[in-house]
């Protein structure tokens, strides 16, 4: 069976400056700026919305550094612009994949996906897609794609804790 791209995504900016508290944040400050400038007739507050626009703009240029792409095996993650790198996820081994979002995450329909795995390159590290939108639709299409690649590759789910496995005296 060939690889499939079935979705290929970037967290969105536009949506975390208006589904998020921190982004409202940053749009009132910059938008603050000028206005106490000419209020207070003093150009320092102009600093304030010039701080706001650069948080902003680091803001866009992390978004635009990392895509993500879903195929039917796999979860990559491209990062970088002039240093790139390439992280993937084989889906089997996925095993959780959980969104949060705030009241206003969801009246803009955003989120953050969080996928645990045991790939070896993210043991202990869950791996953060910030901002995505439809987060809850795509969270169940990869669900629903991880039990689809664990039917094909005939690999069934073990959870081991070696706390819970009593000693032989």
């Amino acid at each position: 069976m060939d690889e499939e791209r079935i979705d290929s995504f970037r967290s969105s900016t536009e949506r975390w400056l208006f589904g998020s508290f921190e982004g409202w944040m940053w749009v009132g400050i910059l938008l603050l700026g000028p206005i106490l400038a000419l209020i207070f007739d003093s150009p320092w507050f102009m600093l304030v919305s010039a701080v706001s626009f650069v948080r902003i703009v680091v803001q866009w240029l992390h978004y635009m550094a990392a895509k993500y792409e879903i195929t039917s095996q796999r979860l990559i993650i491209h990062r970088g612009i002039v240093f790139k790198s390439i992280d993937e996820i084989e889906l089997y081994r996925v095993k959780d994949v959980k969104v949060n979002y705030s009241l206003l995450n969801q009246l803009f329909n955003i989120g953050t996906i969080t996928v645990i795995s045991s790939d070896r390159t993210n043991v202990g590290v869950p791996m953060l897609l910030p901002n995505v939108v439809g987060a809850r639709d795509r969270r169940e299409q990869l669900r629903g794609l991880v039990q689809s690649e664990r039917v094909r590759r005939g690999v069934r789910e073990i959870d081991y804790e070696p706390a819970a496995v009593e000693p032989h005296a």
